[in-house]
């Protein structure tokens, strides 16, 4: 019996589609953070940095010292952390492992579902925007990034909000329809490593 790996490849070009969907996630709820702390630059800066990445840029530790600033400013935030949170997120995902473990997952629906949760608590906790910010990340989402989603394992729905965003993100991009010749490349691939 053959052991299937838990590592997978993972191209530049799928991390900067990453990169790019998951900037557009976070910067959705952005105005929310900005609205509490305008003087605070900090996840703005983050977007912007993995929008460079997106773009053809490099990966550099400044990109991860931006992340790790937006972390810090959702630490202090107290209300929009989580608006700050999905722009940290969204700013690591250019250091998503090629690892096939459900903690990875994160990396790629963090950003949509700290978004999501970030409008959700700014309109009073109504889960129907929360709901709505989900369909947009799911209808958005590129085939790159669902590919790289498919490679790993499912998430299981949780207790918390943020688990039943994360769990309905992941299941709802996974649901999405691949084209035919994509299905059968998949097909291919995962008929292979089993044997």
């Amino acid at each position: 019996m053959v052991r299937k790996s838990k590592y997978f490849t993972l191209s530049l070009e799928s991390l900067r589609s990453l990169g790019s969907w998951t900037a557009d996630c976070a910067e959705r709820a952005l105005s929310i953070y900005e609205k509490h702390a305008d003087s605070d630059s900090r996840p703005r800066a983050a977007i912007d940095g993995i929008r460079v990445f997106a773009g053809g840029g490099k990966r550099t530790a400044q990109l991860r010292s931006l992340a790790l600033s937006a972390f810090s400013a959702a630490h202090e935030a107290g209300d929009p952390a989580a608006a700050a949170r999905a722009a940290g997120l969204a700013a690591s995902s250019a250091y998503t492992h090629p690892l096939a473990d459900v903690h990875q997952t994160k990396h790629i629906l963090g950003p949509a579902a700290y978004a999501a949760l970030a409008l959700e608590l700014y309109h009073a906790g109504d889960p129907n925007i929360g709901n709505g910010e989900v369909r947009w990340a799911i209808e958005h989402v590129p085939s790159e990034v669902r590919e790289v989603l498919l490679q790993m394992p499912a998430r299981q729905a949780g207790n918390s909000r943020l688990d039943k965003i994360l769990y309905e993100l992941d299941e709802g991009i996974r649901g999405r329809a691949l084209p035919s010749n994509r299905k059968k490349q998949l097909y291919e691939k995962n008929r292979n490593t089993d044997s």
